[in-house]
């Protein structure tokens, strides 16, 4: 009875206490927690295989082909040294902290449905039902788009790594900390793949109504000087290259946002005309007709006959009533 008593009719307008919010923020905030712990708790059986695959393009593009470091330190590398790039592992405890951050980031770019999902689902309640349709496209699109962008950083990190290596004098040799490696690839693959959500997210606001095509058109130049900076600083590697290669896809995709944006508004124009009702919440009122209607002109009183009641008395044409 309790229980039942705790389960209150959900608002059908989305509203509840501050405390009902928070609780709900928490239920939130815990589903996706617990999807990433699991998901990083199965990557940790296979965090050699993933390591691997981490590490093999930046060693492709940036490594010394399988000669070890002694050889490096006695110069019998055959003139490599300055110009490539050796991992190492410092410390007792580092291959277990790298084995955590390994698994962690695997957890966080698999599990990105999860969080999508839970993000919309905690904003859904204070949409109109009509903007709710709008969640599967949300959490569809979003996905492809975070993992693109964190897949996106795994490409160009092997350019930025060999274009720094360049600039080692000669005579020296990289060493390159593995931790840091991946601390580094980490950062990059959170901040392209939240950078690939921008389109998502204004997209989203011109479907429910609340930004144009063309005003989102209209703020190019300061989109594309925001977005430039947002490369330079959220960068992790802090090199053009890297600055670039976010800012570049990102500035793309924002033109691409701007263009669905203003294929839909010319849509809803066309329905708007169509019917003056189209896109109206549950609680918006429909327009109404109040174009006057033309009244019949009233008809002869038909002639009486014997029997019939001749009804009140008229004067001037109207009975006493009226």
């Amino acid at each position: 009875m309790l229980k039942s008593a705790r389960k209150k009719e959900k608002d059908p307008e989305g509203r509840m206490p501050l405390s009902e919010h928070l609780r709900e923020l928490r239920n939130r905030l815990l589903k996706s927690v617990l999807a990433i712990c699991v998901i990083t708790i199965i990557a940790m059986f296979y965090y050699m295989d993933i390591a691997k695959f981490l590490m093999r393009p930046v060693l492709d593009a940036v490594g010394c082909g399988g000669v070890s470091f002694s050889d490096l330190s006695k110069g019998s590398a055959g003139g490599k040294g300055h110009d490539c790039a050796y991992f190492t592992v410092n410390g007792l405890l580092s291959p277990f902290t790298i084995m955590l951050k390994v698994s962690f980031t695997t957890g966080l770019v698999v599990a990105t449905p999860v969080w999508l999902y839970q993000l919309w689902a905690f904003l859904a309640p204070g949409l109109h039902r009509n903007e709710k349709k709008y969640g599967l496209f949300f959490v569809g699109l979003g996905v492809p788009l975070f993992v693109g962008g964190a897949y996106f950083a795994y490409l160009i990190l092997p350019t930025s790594a060999k274009v720094l290596i360049g600039f080692t004098p000669e005579g020296a040799n990289n060493l390159l900390p593995l931790d840091d490696f991946l601390d580094l690839l980490a950062r990059m693959v959170v901040v392209f793949g939240l950078a690939f959500e921008l389109p998502l997210l204004l997209i989203l606001l011109n479907f429910t109504g609340i930004l144009s095509g063309r005003r989102m058109l209209g703020w190019w130049r300061a989109m594309i000087m925001g977005i430039t900076v947002f490369g330079a600083i959220a960068t992790p590697s802090t090199d053009p290259i890297g600055m670039f290669a976010l800012a570049g896809p990102v500035v793309l995709l924002y033109f691409g946002a701007v263009g669905v944006a203003l294929l839909n508004d010319r849509r809803r124009t066309r329905r708007r005309e169509a019917d003056p009702d189209f896109g109206l919440s549950d609680d918006e009122a429909s327009q109404l007709d109040l174009t006057p209607e033309a009244v019949a002109a009233p008809g002869a009183r038909p002639e009486l006959t014997d029997g019939d009641d001749p009804g009140p008395a008229r004067r001037n044409g109207y009975d006493d009533v009226t």
